[in-house]
């Protein structure tokens, strides 16, 4: 069969062979194809049922080394904000971390807005299937351990970006992020917390500290107070793993934002201190979180 399909294109087999080692060879020196990534609208929808040019995509930050250190001083206000909340030391500290665990991404959104934090893409494409098997790689290969890292899904991390142009629409000012720091802060959600209906009173003291601001700054514009209220349920729907994935893998590497959290507030009593010794010392940390000051508070 491969002798005629060479007798018809008027090449013989080692021809054929010979070309087949100039697809391996070119695969061989192919990169990972890099291109910016346009802005989308805030109107532009993405995702599951939505855009489908940006299905299956994934990107990477086009500055870090500027978006990061900005998000790591986001990540240091954030923690700086939830240590002077007297009342979230009240609880135990099984609900503080379970309340960190669940809300610390979408605090943590909400400060990239407060801080006017906007950043620029690069589009990166996953090798093919067939460049895998040519060069005997595994199917999977960059989703194991030590493998390199595809970037965070672009429907995601645009998903973000909508919603943080829309924060910006409504220009929010310093005492309503406050109160909806306060509101996502002490969102229980699906935990069961041991000072439940503490934290449930804390946050309905949030929201209507809210409502009362809105009603004398706005007049009464109670569609303002409906619109940052839905805006809420978009930030709780936040991916956490995107945040962890797009900012800041390329600083901690396996440590999670969340384990960082926990060990800066004093919460975790099961992590060790010599696990995050390479954090403090590296120098591509920026030395925006200052943990080493942190921990020696």
């Amino acid at each position: 069969m491969a002798s005629q399909v060479a007798r018809k294109s008027g090449k013989g087999p080692c021809d054929a062979h010979h070309s087949k080692g100039i697809l391996h060879e070119i695969l061989c020196k192919e990169h990972p194809r890099e291109m910016d990534v346009q802005r989308y609208p805030p109107n532009c929808s993405v995702g599951s049922g939505g855009c489908s040019c940006v299905d299956g995509r994934r990107v990477v930050l086009k500055t870090p080394e500027v978006t990061c250190k900005r998000a790591s001083e986001v990540l240091l206000k954030t923690s700086t904000f939830i240590r002077n909340l007297p009342s979230f030391y009240h609880m135990p500290w099984e609900d503080q971390a379970a309340l960190i665990q669940q809300n610390w991404a979408p605090l943590f959104v909400l400060g990239l807005a407060q801080e006017g934090v906007d950043f620029e893409l690069r589009e990166i494409s996953a090798p093919s299937l067939l460049k895998k098997i040519l060069l005997n790689q595994s199917p999977t290969a960059c989703d194991e351990p030590g493998g390199s890292s595809l970037g965070a899904p672009l429907a995601a991390v645009q998903k973000m970006k909508n919603l943080l142009w829309k924060l910006w629409d409504l220009d929010l000012s310093a005492k309503e992020y406050a109160y909806l720091k306060g509101i996502i802060l002490f969102n229980s959600g699906r935990h069961v917390l041991k000072c439940l209906p503490y934290v449930q009173t804390l946050q309905q003291e949030a929201q209507e500290a809210l409502l009362e601001f809105i009603s004398m700054m706005f007049n009464s514009r109670l569609d303002r107070f409906a619109w940052i209220l839905q805006l809420l349920t978009s930030l709780r729907d936040i991916d956490a793993d995107v945040i962890e994935e797009l900012f800041f893998r390329s600083i901690l590497g396996e440590v999670t934002i969340n384990e960082l959290l926990l060990e800066v507030l004093y919460i975790s009593i099961t992590c060790s201190h010599a696990k995050f010794n390479h954090i403090i010392s590296t120098e591509h940390f920026y030395n925006c979180l200052e943990l080493s000051y942190v921990f020696g508070a």
